[in-house]
């Protein structure tokens, strides 16, 4: 009985010993955390952060719950990407990777966007945009959840025309996404193109050639229409 009871009181002694140590770890002073770094940030301030992340002071290092501060971060519109680091005994730092814009979107209001289609907010000042902005969109385009397909299909036409290196995309200064039959482009002009929904690179290149002829003759045109293989259709502008 007594060569029994000893090893299931060593065995006590020592499970006592691990809640104190864990009690201790959760309680004590040296690990309540005195300092929140902030790092990545660039159009939010540190503060703004350290406020949503919800970690207050003197919050033990040990009780933070890695999952549910990322989440909250990761809630901020700006914010694509976050993580939590513990610096032992007493800091943290917040990593967090900002939504960067992309170009406007025209949704009842001008919104800068993401390349993922998020909105960052609206733009009330009057801006030049480096790149076409997008309309045809509807306020619930730009609302949370995942990207509307009006949205991805403007943000994909303009990829092409970036990658496209030409000076196509100075002379484009509108992607309309409201159309059933593709998304219809607008040049600095104001001429009409109708590109259809699909092999946007090929028709890119040839309305890169088109554009070049119009100018070449003159003639004053109003649409152009590439949704045909072999054929495109120019409409002259009425005077």
């Amino acid at each position: 009985m007594t060569a029994r009871a000893a090893p299931i009181g060593g065995v006590l002694v020592v499970l006592l010993g691990a809640g104190l140590g864990a009690r201790w770890l959760f309680t004590s002073p040296r690990f309540a955390v005195t300092e929140v770094a902030v790092a990545g940030a660039s159009r939010l301030t540190a503060e703004e952060i350290v406020a949503a992340s919800g970690i207050g002071p003197g919050t033990n290092l040990f009780r933070l719950d890695r999952g549910a501060v990322v989440a909250r971060l990761e809630a901020l519109p700006l914010v694509r990407r976050a993580d939590l680091v513990r610096r032992f005994p007493n800091r943290v730092t917040l990593a967090v990777e900002e939504r960067r814009p992309f170009t406007l979107a025209h949704a009842g209001r001008l919104h800068w966007i993401d390349e993922q289609g998020v909105s960052l907010g609206t733009e009330t000042r009057a801006v030049a945009p480096k790149a076409p902005v997008i309309t045809g969109l509807h306020p619930a385009d730009l609302g949370a959840g995942l990207t509307s397909p009006r949205v991805a299909a403007g943000i994909s036409l303009l990829r092409v025309l970036l990658r496209s290196e030409t000076a196509l995309l100075q002379q484009i200064s509108e992607i309309d996404v409201s159309r059933p039959d593709g998304p219809v482009l607008y040049t600095v002009e104001g001429v009409e193109v109708r590109l259809g929904a699909e092999d946007w690179e090929a028709q890119l290149g040839r309305l890169q050639g088109v554009l070049a002829q119009v100018r070449a003759s003159g003639e004053a045109i109003s649409a152009i229409d590439l949704r045909f293989r072999d054929q495109v259709v120019l409409k002259t502008q009425t005077r």
